[in-house]
């Protein structure tokens, strides 16, 4: 059989299109037909009777490749018979938003239809019309018509129907007889109405030949251009812990998300938003709250079980002597981690006392062992050994420092005298993932999706670090440059990702990563997709973010400050700035005595950090050991600022290539050069941040990003904010990614607050995030920022209350709800806020994290119970009323 390829694609000089196959392992090159047409003939051989699968792949002329997007390109080659096949393509870009409606978010809940599986039959039409609607009702089809007899001369009356085969409409013609040119449209039928309510915008589709008596041209028009077809959902994000019941343990458990479903369902909300849910429990302290430093990517928090399901009629009695201890921690204002969690542990122990490894013979269990043992067996080892030896650092393990498959399988041995005390972590996994599950299944039934969030990094001290040290750098901290929110930057303490190395078997960690969450979730948000073009990367002696760098980079050189004219001084940019006025501006009166204990005296009036104070980590190790007063406080952090008070940073310890200190100009140093050396300098510094690193770091987000959305079906959004490359919207926008829109928040230089009518439809827009103080909070943190907004994006005449009041906090939800965005996602405070009776009396009491403070407590919670929030007839007629008006219900 012989099939001819042709697909429009415009290209300049250099570039070419390939064509990629099931029946080969390399792309073929197409050839240039004309300016708007590339082609390609391949004869099959008759091995190759079954599915013909294909993609497209592009190619610059540096030889650089982009796949098109996956849109289930396949000709069942048995319907043809033996008919040539010509295929008239289309190029689908990643980025197109109609992609976005094949995601699981919508293929399995807001757009999920009942369609009947269309049966391949041979074909003895002349044509097969094929094009992807995936944003119709559904009540709604697809129909065909055109000029011509056999397009039924448009007939809106008698449409030619089409009928769904996959992510496809189709329906086959003979038009072999007719006239061309032929122009057509595709439409909408409803199905319950029975008549044409829509044709497609703009002109008319043309064909301008026909088919050849022996051949089968096949038009894949790729989407149907309905303008007026626009989808906008509003949801509610919250962590876990942060849930009440009236009859959950101190904290938000797995079992009281469906009742957040009816909640948000019947506001006509679409979405649940959660932070990350993976197990964080390494010293099984409330420093564990964090939920950003999991000790496994895969495994679920023992935090969230329902300790009264696990237990059953079977074993309620174990629950009686704890359910007093239960309500006093339920009653609590915030959470109390550690409590909470030994209270479940000790139920839970009592539990698998009574049931022991029974449940390896269940057929539920075995199947999700089966898909899950990759990581579930580490892990369950993991914790084993972190019990043995008393802590995750398995650095200082007596043995079984590094992972070996062997010792884990002979543990997991049901002959192993330690089977059992490894089973019980599987046992409590298989117990969460089925809490999990049932509730996400009821989620679902209430026509709303579960959204997840994927932490940029991994727990140093982590299952994942532990199984494969390869995977990741284990000599580097992974962190954010300074900012508003954290002036001397944000050190996570996590190493950074070996991309190389995952590169090397097609990010195989990632897609296990993936698969294993869209068992529970529908749509993630990336937590800080910056990481992604570059890590804001740290040495591990440094305790601060401020003394990071961007990896990878292009650094700068020695040679570069000569041909600048400045020459090259190691000592003058590279090591502290440290003189007397320094010494006097940073410890005023204490100078003297820092000099005495810290410091050498240097050349010409500058002094040098002893050796045993050379580096920030030195400096907390010496005041760690030292009582906790605030002299010794304020040392400490003036000792950091001196160590960092550097121009240049060496990179990789070679020492001709440099990157810039971040905040170079606040720096004393900068601030004690030669005028016009500090012109120069801060023009290299410019360069060095916002120019010369634009195309490289693209070229880094391309190798990764376009892999990673294709493991994965699940609606993607990638926290961009933060110090943000020009290059990351367009990428962003080219793998249809949704991007992060805050309103204090602005991407544009020179803007204050960032507009909610001004995002764009492929976005998610929300007035505050978990890392940030509510719009109350905001409100009373900067009284000049506050009486702007007031004025100038409210419209407000006068002075600005001192307080956020509840219309204020209204006005703002609703500029929020009617943005074009396609989500608008809210922290339940700030829902709350717009009800002066039902909100706390503080907002500070409503903020989930401090991110300047690396040891802040993650404690927040409900200060109503999920029950009582559904009685509240008022409030929650409101927001059901606010997001109907918008257009986002149901």
């Amino acid at each position: 059989m012989k099939v001819q390829f042709l697909i429009r694609y415009s290209t300049q000089f250099g570039e070419s299109l390939l064509l990629q196959t099931n029946l080969a392992d390399e792309p073929v090159r197409m050839h240039y037909l004309n300016e708007e047409y590339w082609q390609l003939s391949l004869e099959l051989p008759k091995s190759s009777a079954g599915e013909l699968h294909y993609q497209y792949v592009f190619q610059d002329r540096h030889g650089k490749t982009e796949t098109e997007w996956d849109s289930g390109r396949q000709i069942k080659l048995k319907q043809f018979g033996k008919k040539q096949l010509r295929v008239v393509d289309y190029w689908n870009n990643p980025g197109t938003v109609d992609n976005a409606f094949f995601t699981q978010a919508f293929e399995e809940v807001f757009l999920k239809r009942k369609d009947a599986a269309v049966r391949a039959k041979t074909v003895k039409s002349s044509h097969v019309f094929r094009v992807m609607a995936p944003a119709i009702s559904a009540d709604a089809q697809l129909c065909l018509l055109g000029q011509g007899k056999a397009l039924n001369n448009w007939d809106a009356a008698n449409p030619i129907p089409m009928k769904k085969n996959g992510k496809w409409w189709e329906t086959e013609v003979d038009i072999a007889a007719s006239e061309y040119p032929i122009g057509y449209k595709y439409a909408l039928w409803d199905s319950k109405q029975k008549q044409l309510t829509a044709f497609e915008d703009g002109s008319n589709r043309i064909l301008h030949a026909g088919s050849g008596a022996e051949e089968t041209t096949i038009l894949h028009d790729g989407f149907a251009q309905f303008t007026q077809i626009s989808w906008r959902g509003a949801g509610i994000a919250i962590p876990v812990f942060s849930l009440r019941s009236k009859n959950s343990w101190g904290v938000g458990e797995f079992t009281d998300l469906p009742a957040l479903a009816d909640w948000a369902h019947s506001c006509e909300m679409r979405l649940i938003q959660l932070l990350p849910i993976n197990d964080t429990s390494a010293t099984d302290t409330w420093t564990d709250s964090y939920p950003y430093a999991a000790i496994s990517a895969f495994a679920l928090h023992p935090l969230y079980l329902n300790v009264v399901k696990l237990a059953g009629k079977t074993h309620a009695g174990i629950l009686t002597k704890y359910r007093a201890q239960a309500q006093k921690l339920n009653e609590l204002e915030a959470v109390d981690y550690e409590a909470s969690l030994k209270l479940k542990w000790e139920i839970i122990r009592k539990v698998y006392a009574k049931e022991g490894t029974a449940f390896w013979s269940d057929a539920g269990f075995q199947s999700y062992y089966k898909e899950n043992k990759h990581w579930l067996a580490p892990y369950a080892a993991f914790c084993f050994f972190k019990e043995k030896y008393g802590g995750v650092d398995f650095f200082k393990w007596p043995e079984n420092k590094q992972f070996h498959s062997k010792t884990v399988e002979a543990l997991l041995d049901a002959k192993s005298p330690d089977f059992e005390s490894i089973s019980i972590h599987i046992f409590v996994q298989w117990h969460l993932h089925c809490q999990l599950k049932e509730a996400v299944d009821y989620i679902h039934k209430k026509g709303l999706a579960l959204k997840g969030d994927i932490p940029i990094g991994i727990y140093r001290y982590s299952c994942d670090a532990w199984f494969a040290p390869e995977l990741y750098n284990m000599d580097q901290q992974a962190g954010a440059p300074p900012d508003d929110f954290a002036v001397n930057g944000q050190n996570w303490g996590f190493p950074t990702y070996n991309w190389e190395r995952m590169q090397e078997d097609g990010f195989k960690w990632w897609q296990q990563r993936f698969e294993q969450m869209s068992l529970y979730f529908d749509a993630f948000r990336i937590d800080h997709i910056l990481g992604f073009f570059r890590i804001w990367s740290i040495p591990l002696d440094a305790v601060q973010g401020i003394l990071g760098q961007f990896v990878p980079a292009i650094p700068v050189t020695e040679q570069e400050f000569r041909n600048a004219g400045l020459g090259f001084d190691y000592e003058r940019l590279c090591t502290p700035w440290i003189s007397d006025q320094v010494l006097w501006d940073v410890f005023g009166d204490q100078a003297e005595a820092v000099k005495h204990h810290f410091l050498n005296a240097g050349q010409a009036g500058r002094y040098t950090l002893r050796k045993e104070f050379a580096s920030q980590r030195q400096v907390e190790t010496y005041f760690a050991e030292r009582p906790q007063t605030e002299e010794h406080t304020t040392l400490r952090e003036g000792l950091y600022q001196l160590i960092a008070n550097v121009i240049l940073l060496p990179v990789n310890d070679r020492p001709v290539e440099y990157a810039f200190a971040i905040g170079m100009e606040k720096t004393s140093s900068y601030q004690h050069l030669d005028p016009q050396v500090r012109q120069v300098l801060k023009g290299m510094y410019l360069n060095y941040f916002y120019k010369r690193q634009d195309d490289f770091w693209e070229g880094k987000a391309m190798e990764k990003l376009p892999a990673l959305k294709r493991a994965t079906n699940m609606l993607i959004c990638g926290e961009d904010l933060g110090m943000v490359p020009d290059c990351v919207p367009g990428v962003m926008q080219k793998l249809g990614f949704l991007s992060l829109e805050i309103q204090r928040m602005p991407k544009e230089p020179g803007i204050t607050f960032f507009e909610p009518r001004n995002a764009p439809y492929l976005s998610v827009v929300t007035p505050s995030t978990h890392d940030m103080s509510t719009v109350r909070g905001w409100w009373e943190e900067d009284r000049d920022l506050s009486q702007r907004f007031y004025n100038e994006v409210l419209g407000q005449w006068g002075g600005a209350p001192y307080f956020c009041e509840p219309w204020i906090n209204e006005l703002v939800v609703l500029q929020h709800l009617h943005a074009p965005s396609m989500w608008a996602i809210f922290q339940l405070q700030d829902l709350m806020g717009i009800d002066g009776l039902l909100r706390r009396e503080s907002p500070e009491e409503e903020r989930i994290n401090v991110p300047a403070n690396p040891k802040h407590y993650w404690r927040y919670r409900m200060h109503i119970s999920l029950e009582d929030l559904q009685k509240e007839s008022n409030f929650n007629g409101r927001i059901r009323g606010h997001i109907v008006a918008s257009g986002r219900g149901y």
